[in-house]
């Protein structure tokens, strides 16, 4: 899919200075450049930059064989600008204090307070530029007692809850099969800096938000955390199954498996029709979903025996034609390359230069606009590839920003 660079963007004249690395910053920072934002990433030069860029393998080759296009770099670096700065030196400060005078947003994860020292914190930074929406990510937030202790996904996941309410019930606690809790704290983030820049642009007033990736883990802890607070009653391990609603699980078919959601009474009526199952339909236990959920291993039982004579195909089949919400369990392949996702733009080819190929293969953005499409701009970055065209991007910046 590729983009139109003629097409308006929705973030046009907005720079963003990016202080973030890993994954949660970073995810923020791709989609604010999605939608248009200029954003400069400023990278180490002692430690190679991004520590992403060495979560490998696999990379991308390069025409240089530099390996600093790994693929995990790759997921949350698009349309972004690499420039590298030391901040521990004075040079690199100014760069970075020159950058922030222009910029509308600034985003970094360095530990509370880790900026200070540098002459690069909320305090600092909004006397250069009073409009400046600041949003500092961090393990345990800018307060509380955990403040000082280093965050990272695993970690954010078992200390806020979620762990233990992933896996097999018999099994060890199971973190969520990709860093949910950074991308989840990245969504958080753009939510926040969007909602703080419209305030910057209506007050020319400023602002910082504290964002933890532990709060944010707990946020969306959702029915479950809801589930918790209203009944005292500490949630437990379901494996694919529902704490509400039944039957919602995966089940095995004939020759592997299958997912059934049914969210309603009618859906299970429905289900008992797709199967002909009219000792179901009748049975009291399952009348209602208040019923199915105290009869639910009962239930289970049944609907297993029922699915498991049929194949998987046969099964989705038959639940498709009555409407019943089911699905199949796809691999990573399978989902990227289902006519879905292709007809949907799952997956985009970006121009990247600096790679033998040409090219490189990214999971596109979700959002679908109708005036301001997102923007697939830029590949992600070599390390320090944009340092000596800083300035030329700053003034880029300011003419844009004059003629808006």
């Amino acid at each position: 899919m590729p983009s139109n660079p003629n097409a308006p963007r929705a973030l046009e004249g907005v720079l963003v200075l990016d202080l973030s690395r890993i994954l949660a910053g970073p995810t923020a920072t791709q989609l604010l450049g999605d939608l248009g934002a200029t954003v400069i990433k400023i990278e180490n030069p002692i430690t190679g930059g991004d520590d992403t860029r060495r979560w490998g393998p696999p990379y991308a080759e390069t025409t240089d064989g530099q390996s600093d296009l790994s693929a995990y770099f790759m997921a949350a670096n698009r349309n972004k600008f690499s420039v590298a700065a030391d901040l521990s030196t004075t040079e690199g400060q100014e760069l970075v204090k020159q950058i922030a005078a222009q910029a509308q947003i600034v985003i970094e994860n360095y530990k509370p307070g880790g900026l200070k020292k540098y002459g690069l914190d909320y305090a600092a930074l909004s006397e250069i530029n009073p409009s400046l929406v600041y949003c500092s990510i961090s393990g345990f937030g800018q307060t509380g007692p955990n403040r000082e202790r280093p965050g990272y996904d695993l970690m954010a996941q078992g200390f806020g809850g979620i762990m233990s309410i992933t896996g097999d019930p018999d099994g060890a606690p199971m973190k969520v099969g990709v860093g949910i809790a950074d991308v989840m704290c990245g969504m958080y983030a753009t939510v926040g800096m969007l909602a703080a820049l419209r305030h910057a642009e209506a007050t020319g007033e400023g602002q910082q938000i504290d964002l933890a990736l532990v709060d944010s883990q707990m946020a969306w802890l959702v029915n479950e955390g809801t589930n918790y607070l209203t009944s005292g009653k500490t949630p437990k391990r379901r494996g694919n199954g529902h704490p509400n609603i039944a039957p919602y699980n995966v089940f095995a078919t004939k020759d592997g498996h299958i997912i059934l959601a049914v969210g309603n009474d009618t859906q299970f009526q429905s289900f008992c029709r797709a199967f002909n199952c009219s000792d179901l339909a009748a049975d009291p236990r399952f009348a209602t979903n208040p019923l199915r959920l105290e009869n639910r291993v009962a239930l289970e039982t049944a609907v297993s025996e029922t699915i498991g004579a049929h194949s998987s195909q046969e099964t989705l089949a038959m639940l498709q034609a009555q409407g019943v919400p089911c699905g199949p369990i796809h691999t990573v392949e399978e989902a990227l390359t289902s006519p879905q996702a292709i007809e949907r733009g799952a997956v985009v080819k970006v121009s990247a230069e600096a790679t033998s190929a040409g090219t490189v293969n990214l999971l596109g953005n979700p959002l679908k606009f109708s005036k301001t499409p997102i923007q697939y701009a830029k590949a992600p970055p070599k390390f320090g590839e944009d340092t000596e065209n800083v300035f030329d991007l700053l003034s880029q910046h300011m003419s844009q920003s004059q003629s808006q």
